[in-house]
């Protein structure tokens, strides 16, 4: 039953430091093949922080590791299409679809899919679509990482009514990069992504064929999330519950398997779970490129043996399977949770003529910045409630007014110490660059173009953005959205 709940959150000195411990070891990560961390007395599973990807108290799996293939999500086609428009049409309605082999589980969906329907669209090309609420509650469609006008944005309370249907304008006037589209509706958001109302929008740019990265069928968007079902295959959402959601779905499987080719193939990460963050490592610490980050491409690609996403958060990688040989399985694992999915290495290459250049983008230079805010995240244990500079999400409040064009540097800290709750900062319209963390340059994966960034307990990170090119009310807020529907939201307004 979909319903409005308040996070109830209790916790004690011992149950922090728990906390913190197992923090630092999912830091340092594990190896492939490694037993699971032990699970928690039960006093602190009972009181553990929502966010944190220290600790899940192991459950014996509902399904078979690699017992089921992972598709690949459906590419929407327009409507139709008149100049530089294309039209879509996408319905917001419950499904019941098979997550679990051999069951069916009613879920959230656009267009009823699981995850949703792909919108890959141009730069330069305006997307206009249509969304249809088939549900009984209110929905917000909001682009994450897109550049929109106010009015298509998806204000988390421009809620669109039950029979209601309204158009979106995405001009798409921005760099190539792997976009997600989910529901926004203030307080129901956790609620609703959890359930399914989420898809993956790729803008392409023309000019980056020229690159010869991995393209069509070697080009794969992979939508890792987290979900909790009880015995009859029913999911089951509350609030905060990191440690209950201890099924793992790529493309919304579980625990999948997919063939590959010995090639190069694309794979688009995006992290939409709720609280989880994934710390992803494949095989026995193979090397793989990373070449884009939330934004687009990075300027050269950066050696990777793992990469880490909080939620909200996208990478993709160029992963070289001729480095297998035929008849091979290659695991994907998460630091904590162990195999998150497997790739089959099942038949040779003929040709592969995609390759990974020295440099792939140049990034949008820095401008001088005037302006300057600091943004502190916080959790009031008082009321359980999360906060930003001390104040809970009010949308009749402006909490920050920029002037259109103007560059800022934003100083965010996570302030949520005494519980070591993790954080992460997303805001509406822009991306940003980071210009360091706890005073030190960003790594090389996390210099590039980005709109989500993980900031964890005691730290500070310092982004630099440039408002525009829109004018109107815009939020910003943690995206581990369990927090955000629990307060941790604010409103800025970009003025003329």
């Amino acid at each position: 039953m979909v319903s409005r709940r308040n996070v109830i959150v209790s916790a004690t000195a011992g149950v922090a430091a728990l906390v913190t411990a197992g923090a630092a070891g999912a830091a340092r990560g594990t190896d492939a093949g490694a037993a699971p961390p032990a699970a928690l007395p039960e006093a602190a599973r009972a009181t553990g922080h929502p966010g944190h990807t220290g600790h899940v108290a192991p459950v014996e799996r509902a399904v078979a590791p690699f017992s089921v293939r992972m598709p690949v999500p459906k590419v929407l086609q327009p409507q139709s299409t008149k100049g530089d428009n294309d039209f879509y049409v996408v319905t917001a309605k419950k499904a019941k679809v098979e997550i679990l082999p051999g069951t069916r589980t009613e879920v959230f969906t656009y267009a009823g899919m699981f995850p949703g329907p792909t919108l890959r669209v141009r730069t330069g090309r305006t997307a206009i679509v249509r969304h249809t609420n088939d549900l009984d509650m209110g929905t917000v469609a909001h682009v994450h990482g897109g550049c929109t006008p106010a009015s298509s944005d998806g204000f988390p309370t421009d809620t669109l009514a039950p029979g209601k249907s309204r158009d979106y304008v995405y001009p798409n006037k921005q760099r190539a990069a792997t976009l997600w589209y989910h529901d926004h509706a203030h307080h129901m958001e956790a609620e609703h992504v959890f359930r399914g109302l989420a898809g993956f929008y790729l803008i392409d740019d023309p000019a980056e064929a020229a690159l010869r990265l991995p393209s069509g069928d070697y080009d794969i968007p992979i939508m890792l999330r987290d979900a909790r079902f009880d015995d009859k295959a029913r999911m089951v959402f509350e609030k905060d519950d990191f440690q209950g959601r201890t099924t793992i779905l790529a493309n919304g499987k579980p625990q999948p398997y997919f063939p590959v080719a010995a090639r190069r193939y694309r794979l688009r990460f995006v992290n939409a779970s709720n609280l989880r963050t994934f710390t992803l490592r494949l095989g026995k610490d193979t090397q793989v490129a990373q070449i884009a980050s939330d934004g687009g491409l990075l300027a050269a690609p950066a050696a990777v043996r793992s990469w880490r996403m909080t939620p909200g958060e996208r990478i993709e990688v160029v992963v070289d399977f001729s480095r297998f040989k035929v008849g091979s399985q290659v695991i994907l694992n998460d630091a904590e949770v162990g195999p998150v999915m497997r790739f089959d290495v099942g038949r040779s290459a003929t040709t592969d003529t995609s390759r990974v250049p020295d440099r792939l983008s140049t990034l949008p230079a820095l401008p001088t910045a005037t302006g300057k805010r600091k943004i502190v995240l916080s959790f009031d244990r008082t009321n359980g409630r999360f906060l930003i500079n001390g104040r809970e999400f009010d949308q009749k409040r402006v909490d920050t007014e920029i002037k259109l064009g103007t560059t800022e540097v934003w100083t965010v800290t996570n302030d949520s110490t005494n519980f070591a709750i993790p954080h992460n900062f997303h805001p509406h319209l822009v991306q940003f660059r980071v210009l360091d963390r706890n005073g030190r340059p960003p790594a090389p994966g996390e210099a590039g173009v980005k709109d989500t960034v993980a900031v964890g307990p005691g730290e500070t990170v310092r982004l630099q953005a440039t408002f525009g090119p829109y004018i109107g009310k815009y939020a910003y807020h943690c995206h581990m959205i369990d927090h955000s529907s629990s307060g941790m939201m604010a409103q800025m307004k970009i003025v003329a």
